[in-house]
């Protein structure tokens, strides 16, 4: 009851603590309660954010079944998910189909992969590099050689000890046959750094063979010389070396500049030297370079392999060049091939320079293109108006039967036209390679 002209003692003004009751001063007074949440204005806080658990939720079996799926893909809110999960504990059926379901989502999203992107440290030199530029530059014809050795340290430093003795076959194709050479992991990478030995040799370094090497020894007999001067099988200390060589290279050709790529790299002795004459088999360095990026590629594949680890071909650009390198040489070869009697016999010879009779070499995929190969002589420049053939494959495949890894007979290839000259095209390819 309130008393007239006396404020109520339950609703009295916000912040009064005490009043006057008629019978006398000091009546305590009961202060008024804060205004509510509502009353401010201001959200609710929620259960969670405050520690205090939500409430759970009754479902019934049919409404529990329909929230499997959400459940699944983790798209229920937490009281829901409590819900599903404690009803899972008491039915089986539905249990079962739970499982069934993470499975399906489980297939939705694959799991990636640890592995480092393999384009991930060219990417990163790229951008450093284009903030700011080194000191002294690596000419660009020498950065398919550096990325591929990255890589391949990359892998060898992943495997285990017992990895470096896993057996490789190193193949090839001579004599237009298929050829084999057993060895291991750790023999791959000394083959490499023998071969590469002739490049350092060019630039004035050191021969890892020694310096009583036969000058005319080709990559084969370097390799078979470089095993059999080891005396132990090689074991996977000799990748301190060939790591060492690959960036005694990059440096020097660094310091040397643009120019250094005029310079010729000597491969002995040419297979198809005619009449058993000695023909000194060179490139220039630039070319060379790219030639050893190949290789290093190629046999990183190998090794990738026999460990069972993935690996994925060069970046775009260095592929493009590897390719372009094979399809420049392929006139060159097929004038050897003639020669030794193993492609047919020119039908037009022109002058250097001129139009010949010519084959559309067509690459597909990432770091492919169209190239007019001259059939009937080496220095002819090839023509569209002449052209008798088109042969067309992947990038890849082209790749591999430039290693001879795959034969001619057996490349993936669209032909169009005179059979004789994709014959010889396609052999020719093939005879690019080399142990």
């Amino acid at each position: 009851m309130n008393w007239p002209g006396h404020p109520d003692p339950y609703g009295g003004d916000e912040g009064a603590g005490h009043g006057q009751g008629d019978g006398g001063a000091g009546t305590p007074r009961i202060p008024a309660p804060r205004a509510s949440v509502e009353d401010t204005g201001a959200p609710l806080p929620d259960a969670e954010s405050v520690g205090v658990p939500p409430e759970p939720l009754v479902l019934d079996h049919h409404v529990l079944k329909s929230l499997l799926g959400a459940w699944a893909l983790a798209a229920c809110s937490a009281a829901e998910s409590q819900a599903v999960e404690e009803h899972l504990g008491d039915c089986g059926p539905c249990a079962q189909e739970a499982l069934r379901l993470r499975d399906a989502v489980g297939l939705l999203h694959p799991e990636e992969s640890l592995d480092l992107d393999p384009g991930l440290r060219t990417r990163v030199l790229a951008s450093c590099l284009g903030r700011r530029p080194p000191r002294i530059p690596l000419p660009e014809w020498a950065t398919p050689y550096d990325a591929e050795t990255a890589r391949l340290d990359a892998l060898l430093q992943d495997i285990g000890d017992s990895e470096w003795h896993a057996p490789v076959r190193l193949r090839w194709f001579d004599d237009d046959h298929p050829v084999t050479r057993k060895t291991t992991v750790a023999g791959v990478i000394a083959h490499l750094l023998a071969v590469d030995g002739l490049v350092g040799t060019a630039l004035g370094l050191d021969d890892p063979l020694g310096g009583g090497a036969p000058p005319s020894l080709d990559p084969g007999e370097r390799t078979e010389a470089y095993w059999r001067a080891s005396q132990f099988p090689p074991t996977r200390a000799v990748r301190g070396p060939w790591r060492d060589q690959t960036h005694e290279l990059i440096r020097t050709v660094s310091f040397a500049g643009g120019g250094s790529g005029r310079l010729a790299v000597t491969y002995g002795v040419a297979p198809d030297a005619p009449g058993g004459r000695a023909s000194r088999f060179e490139l220039p360095l630039r070319d060379s370079m790219l030639e050893r990026a190949f290789e290093c590629w190629i046999h990183a594949e190998d090794i990738a392999q026999a460990v069972d680890y993935p690996y994925e071909p060069p970046a775009p650009r260095h592929l493009h060049h590897m390719i372009d390198l094979a399809a420049r040489l392929l006139p060159t070869t097929l004038a050897e091939r003639r020669r030794s009697g193993r492609a047919g016999p020119p039908r037009e010879l022109v002058a250097a320079g001129a139009p010949g009779r010519s084959l559309r070499l067509e690459v597909e995929g990432v770091g492919g293109g169209e190239w007019l190969i001259p059939l009937d002589s080496p220095g002819a420049s090839g023509s569209a108006d002449l052209e008798v053939a088109h042969v067309a494959l992947d990038g890849v495949e082209f790749c591999r039967l430039a290693a001879g890894h795959v034969s001619p007979e057996e490349a993936a290839a669209g032909q169009v036209g005179d059979r004789e000259a994709i014959r010889d095209v396609l052999f020719a390819a093939a005879s690019l390679s080399r142990m």
